[in-house]
């Protein structure tokens, strides 16, 4: 017994790396401290978000090389959804799980603060957010350069192109995931802050696709060629979004009347001749140039990301004190 003893000690005494404290080594770890816990905590959600991330980019990739357009619009409907579900599955829990079940409390006894957890925790989602929408921008940005100078780019402005390239999707994101947060750690329920994230996070794709137009500065084209049917509107420039005019005649004098102008007229004769005596002498057109998207979006962004701002600072001060 005495000498198994012996051994054992001299054993552990004298393992490489140990310095005689009988430990044995600690082996390196990539994330340390509060950083490598908070991987650990949310691991499964952030490699979802991660790896449905790359399995969309890998899905865009091969469509585009194979320059199909059948999936176009079924890819770019899920991608407006992306916001949506990073708020309500990553967002709302982030916080609202460990209030709810008591992990906060346990957190805060120990010697991270209130600040550093919080600080971390946001970090390192907004990183993964940040990673995931970026790659997801630059795909879809990509397959859409295909059909940017067809016909078929007047819709760059429509939420199924602008809102799903360039810096929009991941400022939408990144709102959409700091609100939920926000939510969660006012409610401190998990499912309650879940519902009220996916009511936030709609009537913020609602209320940015309604004010979406007003991002651009309109321009007006006019013509003096007259409006009969041998003068039609004019061709507006590739990709030009027409926006809705209810005044569309332009008179001699620079005045616009709308459409009901000589509306009541019974034959065409009778609708020129109205329109002479009205001093009509052609359209005026009112229209957003597609070269105007990349501006729009980076204003539209920069927007999105004060509220996102606004809203951490807000969870800094609420969360120092009632964040347990």
């Amino acid at each position: 017994m005495s000498s198994l003893t012996s051994t054992s000690t001299t054993t552990e005494s004298t393992a490489p790396g140990t310095a005689g404290t009988g430990r044995l080594p600690r082996l390196p770890q990539p994330l340390k401290g509060v950083t490598w816990l908070v991987w650990r905590q949310h691991r499964a959600a952030f490699r979802t978000v991660l790896g449905a991330s790359a399995l969309a980019v890998a899905c865009i990739v091969f469509q585009r090389s194979q320059l199909q357009i059948d999936g176009y619009t079924h890819m770019s409907t899920g991608l407006r959804l992306t916001p949506i579900l990073l708020g309500v599955f990553l967002g709302a829990p982030l916080f609202a799980g460990d209030l709810e079940n008591g992990t906060a409390k346990l957190v805060v006894t120990q010697s991270v603060s209130r600040t550093r957890w919080l600080t971390t925790k946001l970090a390192l989602t907004a990183l993964v957010v940040v990673v995931s929408t970026v790659a997801l921008s630059v795909a879809f940005g990509w397959w859409w350069s295909l059909y940017k100078s067809e016909v078929t780019a007047t819709e760059w402005i429509s939420e199924s192109t602008f809102n799903n390239t360039g810096p929009v999707p991941v400022a939408l994101a990144l709102l959409s995931v700091f609100g939920g947060v926000a939510i969660g750690v006012v409610l401190r329920r998990t499912l309650t802050a879940m519902v009220v994230t996916l009511g936030f996070t709609v009537v913020v794709q609602l209320v940015w696709s309604h004010f979406l137009l007003s991002l651009g500065n309109v321009v007006t084209s006019t013509t003096s060629k007259g409006v009969m049917a041998e003068t039609a509107i004019q061709t507006l420039p590739t990709g030009a979004h027409p926006m809705d005019g209810a005044n569309p005649y332009l008179t001699g004098d620079g005045k616009l009347l709308g459409w009901g102008t000589c509306a009541d007229a019974q034959t065409e004769q009778a609708r020129e001749l109205c329109l002479q005596k009205a001093d009509v002498v052609g359209w005026s057109v009112d229209y957003l140039p597609i070269s105007q998207m990349n501006g729009m979006q980076w204003f539209g962004a920069s927007i999105l990301l004060a509220l996102t701002a606004a809203v951490t600072v807000f969870l800094f001060f609420w969360g120092r004190k009632r964040l347990a």
